[in-house]
């Protein structure tokens, strides 16, 4: 046993070593990363999906012609391209894909901008929607994003064709509709804040952990400080909390809902999440777009951020690092959805 006592204790040991290496290296890149960014401006792609869709179905039906046949009908195509008037109805297509702190955040805010810029009455905005979650005070942002459009009047569509769960669906129920795929994965209401505890294990190799703090309540659970009973139910009711604003926020934007029944952290498929009104309707975003292709302008729009040479450095052991630390500070002690 104490072999195993000493081995538990180098880990830990390690553990702390590697955490503040890569929080130094996580800090040195971001700084950098700030410097850098704010002389630097990333650019909009914008891509004619109308023109992709009607490409597909030429490339079909060209394979099923003779060769006679093919010329005639690109013949065809290429005139009816040119006569093509532009629908001066649009819908702007999003996307996103969500991580644990919602990095695409950065991204979206940029397209919602650019959107708002040229939005008119008749526009639309619709967004694919692909999230299990995460820090809630990151996916509360990506949710303002999407109410800076219906604020402005913008009519928006989520799409979910595989998964908006917690701080996914907190996103997607700011929208005016949601259409999901039968099998995606809808709903989780609730909150969770994994805090392991290793306070036993250093003790018992001599290692002390202290944090020096002013304010009551300032760290009430750490990962190696012993958790008393009192900074538990604090703990607790800070979870409470955000699992009430959490609830306070699907109610206002899905007030059909019945909040309590469906805010337990349970998911449902996309079939029952109709039925419990978590969606609108059933559908894939292909058919959504497939709609909307008769009588608007679709227009895919994804923001590249510019990536100068800290960036690029950054995506070998620092970008790991930083990753690491910030999961790490995401997912310990933060309330995540």
């Amino acid at each position: 046993m104490s072999i195993l006592f000493e081995t538990l204790g180098f880990a830990a040991r390690a553990a702390i070593v590697f955490i503040t290496f890569a929080a130094c290296v996580a800090v040195l890149v971001l700084s950098l990363r700030g410097r850098r960014g704010a002389r630097k401006e990333g650019r909009l792609e914008v891509t004619r999906l109308n023109e992709r869709f009607d490409r597909l179905a030429l490339s079909l039906r060209l394979a099923t012609m003779s060769p006679r046949a093919s010329r005639a009908e690109l013949k065809a195509f290429a005139a009816a391209e040119k006569r093509r008037v532009p629908s001066d109805r649009r819908a702007f297509v999003l996307d996103f894909k969500g991580d644990v702190l919602a990095t695409a955040v950065e991204h979206l805010r940029e397209e919602v901008s650019a959107v708002l810029a040229v939005a008119t009455p008749t526009d639309r905005v619709v967004v694919r929607l692909e999230s299990p979650g995460g820090a809630a005070h990151s996916y509360g942002l990506a949710a303002s994003q999407i109410a800076r459009l219906r604020e402005r009047g913008v009519h928006v569509t989520a799409c979910v064709d595989r998964v908006a769960a917690s701080g996914g669906y907190m996103m997607a129920c700011v929208a005016d509709e949601i259409v999901a795929a039968p099998f995606a994965i809808v709903g989780s209401i609730g909150v969770a804040a994994p805090v392991p505890n290793a306070h036993r294990l250093l003790e018992r190799n001599g290692v002390d952990y202290e944090t020096a703090t002013a304010g009551r309540y300032k760290r009430t659970v750490t990962f190696f400080g012993a958790i008393t009973d009192e900074g538990r139910r604090k703990f607790q009711e800070q979870l409470e909390e955000t699992h009430a604003l959490f609830k306070g926020f699907v109610q206002r934007h899905r007030p059909k809902l019945d909040v309590e029944a469906i805010a337990t952290g349970e998911y449902w498929h996309g079939e029952r999440g109709h039925e419990l009104r978590l969606v609108d309707r059933l559908a894939t975003s292909d058919d959504v777009l497939r709609e909307l292709s008769r009588e608007y302008e679709l227009l895919g729009l994804r923001y590249h951020a510019r990536r100068g040479v800290v960036d690029r450095l950054s995506t070998g052991a620092a970008s790991v690092a930083e990753h690491a630390v910030l999961s790490l500070v995401a997912r310990l002690g933060t309330p995540y959805t």
